[in-house]
């Protein structure tokens, strides 16, 4: 695998913004697939996410990220989904951040120079290019170290296509049709894709 170390700017990577449940995430002009199907659905809370753009405004480091560069010149996300969309919709006003001093901020209510220094801010991004088999072994690598990954979540790290993106837009979102017809009878939470893996298991099997 090819790996590339580069600099991009908030103001570059929010830009063609959109999160849209049929259509997908998608950032960076439109070109980078934030949330492809092998990722799990977003599970940072309101503390998770205000303490990466709090990161941000102080001017600290946020952790390296990992975008798969595809033959198309497209990317897609291996590791940092949780950050990525933290900033974004930071910035589109999905939530806001707390100051001791000012109350309640929004990326409107900013200064104009602490909303420049969130633009301008540098997140330091690998650019991976190899095979789908390389760039999923290293997604399962990368992520060895942050939060468990789920049984699910690996199995859509190495079975991907429309199928797999069709069940997990039944089986592994909040208020998805398996929740509202089998939340009753089943134990844990459909992001973190518990319903897909326990409906379906014998589709995964090579």
């Amino acid at each position: 695998m090819n790996i590339e170390l580069k600099s991009i700017k908030i103001a570059d990577l929010i830009n063609g913004y959109s999160n849209d449940p049929d259509t997908g995430v998608k950032g960076y002009d439109g070109k980078l697939d934030i949330r492809p199907p092998y990722q799990r659905e977003f599970r940072y809370d309101v503390k998770q996410q205000q303490a990466v753009v709090d990161t941000i405004l102080k001017g600290f480091p946020l952790n390296i990220m990992y975008w798969s560069v595809g033959e198309d010149g497209n990317y897609e996300m291996i590791d940092g989904q949780q950050r990525t969309l933290s900033i974004c919709e930071f910035r589109t006003h999905g939530f806001n951040i707390e100051d001791p001093d000012r109350g309640t901020l929004y990326f409107s209510t900013l200064t104009k120079d602490e909303q420049e220094k969130f633009l301008n801010y540098e997140l330091t991004v690998y650019f991976c290019e190899g095979t789908d088999k390389e760039k999923l072994d290293w997604f399962r690598v990368i992520n060895i170290a942050g939060e468990k990954l789920l049984d699910q979540e690996l199995l859509n790290a190495v079975y991907t296509g429309p199928f797999v993106s069709d069940a997990c837009r039944h089986f592994s979102k909040n208020g998805c049709p398996a929740y509202k017809l089998g939340a009753d009878y089943l134990n844990g939470n459909a992001i973190e894709q518990v319903y897909c893996y326990t409906m379906i298991p014998s589709c995964w099997l090579p």
